[in-house]
């Protein structure tokens, strides 16, 4: 099977993570995505490490970065500037990340752009959009804190918490990829392409999903609750004999399911657990009496009777150690990618499985400048009609 956007050609300029897992995810679909970077440095991920993988790069940058062409341009020499724009000329989609408006005063704004390259989709990625908020600086942490999402996230009674997953700048790749799949949708129909704009603290906002609906639709502000849930219980963490365990509770049913598997039945018919309602209200005491059960086994053995009769539950795995469970489900969480120079890289594979499979022809992340050479002979050819 041919890979979704086969034929697709993305020209990437950006940098850090929201830009280039968005850029990454259309390569792993099938498009010719081409990396411009700086002179000298590169990505910015480049740079942050340790840890570094066995090719000497960063992990991060390696996290992003398979199954591209990495260019070193200078955009503000002529002759690189040129090459720049004639690689736009030849793409279908270009991503940029640059602070709103500096891609603009390098001469690449989105009118001009689009008046000579009409099917031309343009991603332009940014912290807090390109009104008031274009002259903040945009990272995932501080969005994090001004969004809320920080607010929300940790102990009742400890201090606020990121995420410790870059997890805002994830969410925008996932919004920007959505868009560029939507404008190619488009473009089929129209033959016109378009602007898509996404940002940090949109995508943060547009996935706060229940927390903030729960802010419009009451006024109240949603608070730190831990690994508790604010609106079901028991949907928390509970400590065994050797670990917590994860349970979670989606009805009265599963609610009754494990209170039979740990032998304390009639709570299910306690009237201050008899609803939802009712066991929010009472988590508390509810906790404590799980506990008190749960104490007498391991997690392990307790997650797997409460799996056995449909009650979602599983002990608290490291990193690791998810990605072994994914194995034995059969998920082959893992993929190798080989560079040009015979290196592989060890990555979390893309997460979408397709029937008929297509034959992924990513490559490793590239080294810096890797496919310069190559690159511009491509853009020397005569040049190919526009998008």
């Amino acid at each position: 099977m041919t890979a979704p956007l086969d034929g697709i050609v993305v020209a990437d300029f950006s940098r850090v993570l929201a830009g280039p897992l968005a850029t990454m995810t259309l390569a792993d679909l099938g498009a010719r995505v081409i990396k411009v970077e700086r002179p000298n440095s590169g990505d910015d991920t480049r740079a942050w490490g340790p840890p570094y993988a066995p090719s000497g790069m960063t992990t991060y940058f390696e996290s992003v970065n398979r199954g591209k062409s990495s260019v070193v341009l200078d955009l503000r020499d002529p002759i690189d500037h040129a090459r720049a724009a004639e690689l736009i000329a030849r793409s279908d989609v270009v991503i940029e990340n640059f602070r709103p408006g500096e891609f603009a005063r390098l001469g690449f704004d989105a009118e001009s752009l689009r008046d000579r390259h009409p099917g031309l989709i343009i991603v332009s990625i940014s912290g807090f959009g390109s009104a008031a908020g274009a002259d903040l600086p945009g990272y995932d942490f501080v969005a994090q804190a001004v969004g809320g999402l920080m607010h929300v996230t940790g102990e009742q009674d400890g201090d606020a918490m990121k995420v410790v997953v870059a997890l805002v700048d994830v969410l925008t790749g996932k919004d920007a990829v959505i868009g560029v799949l939507a404008a190619l949708r488009r473009r089929e129909v129209t033959g016109r392409g378009s602007l898509v704009e996404v940002n940090l603290l949109s995508s943060l906002q547009g996935a706060l999903a229940n927390q903030a609906a729960a802010h419009l639709g009451t006024g109240v502000e949603p608070g730190r609750l831990g690994n508790r849930h604010p609106s079901i219980a028991p949907y928390e963490a509970l400590r065994c004999a050797d670990a917590p365990l994860a349970v979670a509770c989606g009805n009265d049913a599963q609610f009754a399911r494990l209170t039979e598997v740990l032998g304390i039945a009639r709570l299910a018919e306690d009237p201050r657990f008899v609803t939802n309602a009712d066991r929010v209200r009472n988590r508390e005491i509810l906790a404590t009496l799980l506990e008190g059960r749960l104490a007498g086994e391991s997690a392990a053995t307790w997650a797997s009777r409460l799996n056995a009769v449909g009650v979602a539950a599983g002990v608290v795995n490291s990193i690791g150690e998810g990605l072994t469970l994914a194995e034995e489900l059969g998920l082959h969480p893992v993929v190798e990618t080989v560079g040009a120079d015979g290196r592989v890289s060890r990555q979390v594979r893309p997460p979408i499985t397709w029937t008929p499979p297509y034959r992924s022809t990513a490559t490793a992340p590239p080294r810096l400048g890797e496919n310069t050479a190559e690159v511009l002979s491509w853009l020397d050819d005569t040049p190919e009609e526009c998008p």
